[in-house]
């Protein structure tokens, strides 16, 4: 007599038998207002030049980026985050500490077209330093922390009183949320939010944002600032200091090689999680795409699932605007 093979007890797949029944028990979905726009401002007017290692990213004047905004806003965009290339460096990077600069004047020209939308100000010295580098130096040729602290919180009262939403202090310097907390609270911005890059590491993946923000290192590399990609406890040790200090939101950068540090973030902090997506992850896309190698739109879109599934609240991405125009027309959960 045959035996009859034993059917299995779990049938899984009954929950995937079509676009319905997936899209029905779906966990975990993208809303545009989760995705945060990051933009390139330059000096001039009429101006706007794509960025070579970056497909559809482009460097734009303030009145360029005002109706770039308006249209982001359209597909239900809410946030933006700025960074500035200024028309001169010095050693110090005093360009950024310059009210008529070039991230005040887009900060202006954004809020007067889209005042809804949210404007992060990225809080650094890279872009506006003759050597590239995230602060003044020493004798010795290193970042002098304690100098650029002080630095640090005259740009976050600049870009406080240029309308500025959220101050997202990038460089990574030891005590760098507690000396921008104080001076925003000396100057009467209190309620004044600080989204900080807790957990940066010093990766590779940066390439084409450097090409786009002319943000490069002239000697050296940011490894003696940024975090070491082989560690991860040190990540929540940064995050903890940074709650610690005052931000009100922390930050995972890189996204995608990050996943784990997401997610132990996710579960040791109740704050509001952001992970960013980088250019180096955004162009290889864009680049594996244009070979035919991949579908660079699904693979965009499985990308930023992931990172959100991970356990990020919002993701800072390069991709935000064709996202969005997927998840409006019901192709991103396809």
């Amino acid at each position: 007599m045959n035996e009859r093979t034993p059917e299995p007890a779990h049938r899984l797949r009954r929950l995937r038998s079509s676009a319905g029944m997936r899209a029905l028990v779906r966990e975990h979905r993208l809303h545009p207002a989760e995705l945060v726009l990051p933009l390139f401002a330059v000096t001039g007017r009429g101006v706007c030049r794509e960025v070579s290692s970056m497909p559809g990213v482009f460097r734009e004047s303030p009145d360029m980026l005002a109706e770039h905004v308006q249209r982001a806003a359209e597909l239900g965009i809410r946030s933006v985050m700025l960074f500035g290339l200024p028309d001169g460096k010095d050693h110090e990077g005093r360009s950024a500490l310059d009210p008529a600069g070039v991230v005040p004047q887009a900060l202006a020209a954004i809020k007067k077209a889209a005042p809804e939308v949210v404007r992060i100000a990225d809080l650094c010295f890279c872009e506006y330093t003759s050597h590239g580098h995230c602060g003044p130096l020493d004798a010795a040729g290193h970042v002098d922390n304690d100098a650029t602290l002080a630095l640090l919180g005259q740009q976050a009262e600049v870009l406080a009183a240029a309308g500025a939403d959220v101050i997202a202090p990038s460089g990574m310097m030891d005590g760098m949320v507690a000396a921008i907390r104080r001076a925003l609270d000396g100057g009467g911005h209190e309620m004044l939010p600080i989204l900080s890059y807790a957990a940066k590491y010093a990766s590779a993946f940066y390439g084409p944002f450097r090409d786009a923000a002319d943000s490069a290192p002239t000697f050296g590399d940011r490894r003696a600032y940024q975090m070491d990609p082989a560690n991860g406890r040190e990540a929540l040790r940064e995050v903890a200091l940074d709650l610690e200090e005052g931000a009100d939101m922390v930050m995972v950068k890189p996204a995608l090689p990050c996943l784990d540090i997401i997610r132990a973030v996710r579960e040791r902090h109740d704050v509001p999680l952001a992970a960013y997506q980088v250019s180096g992850e955004y162009s290889m896309i864009a680049a594996a795409g244009a070979c035919g190698w991949i579908d660079a739109p699904r693979v965009m879109r499985e990308s930023l699932i992931a990172i959100r599934r991970a356990g990020a609240d919002m993701i800072i991405t390069y991709a935000a605007e064709s996202a969005s125009r997927e998840i409006r027309e019901g192709r991103f959960d396809a």
